[in-house]
């Protein structure tokens, strides 16, 4: 009988954020987005969330549809790109 590996790939969603001096101080909205898992990060993004499992297309969808909600009112434009790492070539592919 074959025996089957569950391999791991690991996926992360970047956030951009452009904050408005109308809306929400932008401690209010890190403080919101670490209750869903995204953790602060430095360069190109403002924050990341690791997905514990390889995410389908719809499922990155939806999660973009929890953070909509999550940050509504705060007056708050995001970006968000998910990404899928080939551990072999070391090069990202977006969901």
């Amino acid at each position: 009988m074959p025996r089957y590996i569950s391999i791991l790939i690991p996926m992360k969603t970047y956030m951009t954020m452009m904050f408005s001096t109308e809306g929400a101080k932008p401690s209010e909205v890190a403080d919101r987005l670490s209750n869903i898992g995204f953790k602060p990060t430095t360069g190109n993004y403002d924050f990341v969330y690791e997905w514990d499992s390889h995410a389908t297309v719809n499922e990155a969808v939806y999660f973009a549809d929890k953070v909509h909600e999550l940050l509504k009112g705060m007056d708050v434009t995001f970006r968000l790109e998910t990404e899928v790492f080939d551990e072999e070539e070391g090069e990202p592919d977006i969901v």
